[in-house]
């Protein structure tokens, strides 16, 4: 069943690098696509070429609507897709929880309605996401 992951902790401390051993992980396992957003394509040489990387910023998403939009439009045009992972989500929706916390929302209700588990990098203290809906809760 699909879920929604966020791995948390304050900037330097091991989030991407936990998020690409499960990248990894899901390359492995996944029987379809494998989708990395990231805010801009500096992890181009760490991330396989299996996984499609994808660099938001050059599809101008401002906000978390836009991101949703975003989300929602990649999994329309592609069945396929098994794990989607975004590396620094609050730098891509941008800083604000509460806008984060009804994104969340939205993006759970897709990844259940498609079968698709998403994690996400949130640099934040877990005590500041306490409202937001996730199967797991990680800190790297």
């Amino acid at each position: 069943f699909p879920m929604i992951k966020l791995i948390v902790g304050k900037k330097g401390s091991g989030k991407t690098k936990a998020l690409l051993e499960l990248v990894n992980k899901a390359l492995d396992q996944s029987k379809g696509h494998v989708v990395f957003i990231e805010k801009s394509a500096k992890l181009l040489y760490d991330i396989s070429h299996k996984a499609r990387l994808l660099d938001a910023d050059s599809y101008d998403i401002h906000g978390f609507d836009s991101f949703y939009g975003f989300i929602s439009g990649m999994c329309a045009g592609d069945y396929d897709i098994t794990d989607i992972f975004i590396d620094g989500t609050l730098k891509i929706g941008g800083n604000d929880l509460e806008a984060f916390a009804q994104f969340n929302k939205k993006v759970a209700a897709l990844a259940e309605k498609h079968e698709i588990n998403i994690v996400f990098s949130v640099s934040a203290d877990a005590a500041d996401l306490k409202d937001i809906d996730a199967s797991e809760i990680m800190n790297p």
